[in-house]
């Protein structure tokens, strides 16, 4: 910007530096993101501290970022008023006879808790105090039990309604319709690479496979399970077919999720709404004060015109479309081992949006190869939020989880390969369902 008294690579040293020196000091990630503007805030003329207050709360003036809590408040209702118990019984009958039953059905209730939550850290948190203990009862290695534990919560960020997904599209202005569709087959990719790799660890180890539950067993479970299976339909069908926008949808879920516990299940009182509130209080006020001081950092770098600056070198490159693919796989996959996916969001993706315009890539193409990566940061060191709730719930250090966690990554990591190389793996459901989202 012209009159700025430093340079972009002035600005973007004491940025980046000053962050990565906070971060490795252990200070919070929120807290390192608006302690980093400070200084660039006193030096430059034009601007002041109170600038980061004003930037912080700009960022929370959005109609967009009221379904962050709202998603987060659905999961604690159905968590506490036995929505995850119903499903729990819906995957015993659907995968309870594969090899490593107890892990297989950790997944595929992970997959369908997906469809409720939006967040990770929630699935993280319900599904490490509902299965490390007892796969650990059951013979499982506690290295075993809390790597497939972390790393099936990460489906939460890909499989809609994802949290991740409502942020990228307020903040790119990219449908959050075609989003949540798009979002549907990598995440079942995802999911059911998982389950091939407890498969190949359960056939070498040697871990307990339950009998097969009979087709009364299976549609008496289903059955049950109908009124919570019809709350991601409720979500993304009301968004693709214009009922209502995100935000409503997360509203809806939230008095759908209230009606299923207190009266059709009958299993939340009072005291578990008051806890069902609390629980979504805290993780909202991390979760948003990170947005908030993360989007000072990134109105920073655009008035030093550190993307332009940073998207120069990288253009001269002279990448294809696979290429840039891999690029923005790389930048999310580090990016993602030390900043939470929405801080990530709001610096890089800006940055990296113009180079995708160069090779003609969908948007939200774009997005969906962005946030699978950066789902990976949830379960890679030195963030990896999930893995640390998981590590924390079973008592165990997160080195000592680490092999399992990247072994488990591997088949993970040529889902991504795929959904780069392949655009049809996240474009075709938008594409056939609705697609006039992708104009």
């Amino acid at each position: 910007m012209i009159g700025a008294s430093l340079s972009p690579l002035e600005a973007a040293l004491i940025l980046f530096g000053l962050f990565f020196l906070l971060m490795f000091l252990r200070v919070p990630v929120a807290f390192a993101l608006g302690l980093a503007c400070l200084p660039i805030l006193a030096i430059e003329p034009r601007l002041d501290t109170v600038t980061l207050m004003q930037e912080t709360f700009n960022a929370y003036n959005s109609f967009i970022l009221l379904a962050v809590p709202l998603y987060l408040l659905t999961a604690n209702i159905m968590n506490i008023g036995g929505t995850t118990d119903r499903l729990m019984r819906l995957s015993r009958a659907i995968v309870g006879h594969f090899p490593g039953s107890l892990a297989q059905i950790n997944v595929v209730l992970s997959m369908f808790f997906a469809g409720i939550s939006g967040s990770a850290t929630a699935d993280a948190a319900s599904q490490s105090k509902l299965f490390i203990e007892a796969q650990t009862r059951e013979g499982y290695d506690k290295s075993f039990s809390v790597a497939i534990t972390a790393v099936s919560a990460v489906l939460a960020v890909i499989i809609p309604p994802s949290i991740v997904m409502i942020v990228w599209g307020g903040i790119l202005t990219v449908s959050i319709g075609a989003l949540f569709l798009a979002g549907i087959l990598p995440g079942l990719l995802v999911g059911l690479a998982q389950m091939a790799t407890v498969h190949a660890y359960a056939t070498r180890r040697g871990y307990k496979t339950y009998a097969r539950s009979t087709w009364g067993e299976f549609f008496n479970a289903l059955w049950i399970s109908i009124p919570a299976l019809m709350t991601p339909a409720i979500i993304i069908g009301g968004k693709i077919f214009g009922l209502f926008t995100a935000t409503e949808a997360a509203c809806i879920a939230v008095l759908y999720a209230g009606v299923l516990s207190i009266i059709v299940y009958r299993e939340m009182n009072a005291k578990g709404l008051y806890e069902a509130l609390l629980d979504t209080g805290k993780l909202t006020g991390i979760t948003l004060f990170c947005v908030g001081t993360a989007s000072t950092f990134g109105w920073l770098l655009a008035y030093y015109k550190i993307p332009e600056a940073i998207l120069a070198g990288v253009t001269s490159w002279g990448m294809g479309f696979i290429a840039t693919g891999f690029f923005i796989a790389a930048v999310f996959l580090v990016v993602g081992c030390f900043l939470d996916a929405i801080p990530a969001i709001i610096i890089c993706a800006p940055i990296l949006e113009p180079l995708t315009k160069t090779v003609g890539m969908d948007p939200v193409h774009f997005a969906i190869i962005s946030i699978v990566s950066l789902a990976f940061g949830l379960v890679t060191p030195p963030y990896g939020l999930c893995l640390l709730i998981a590590c924390s719930v079973a008592g165990i250090r997160m080195r000592e989880a680490l092999r399992d966690t990247f072994i488990m990554l591997m088949p993970m990591v040529l889902v991504l390969a795929l959904v780069i190389i392949f655009p049809e793996v996240s474009l075709t459901i938008p594409r056939l369902i609705a697609p006039d989202f992708l104009r």
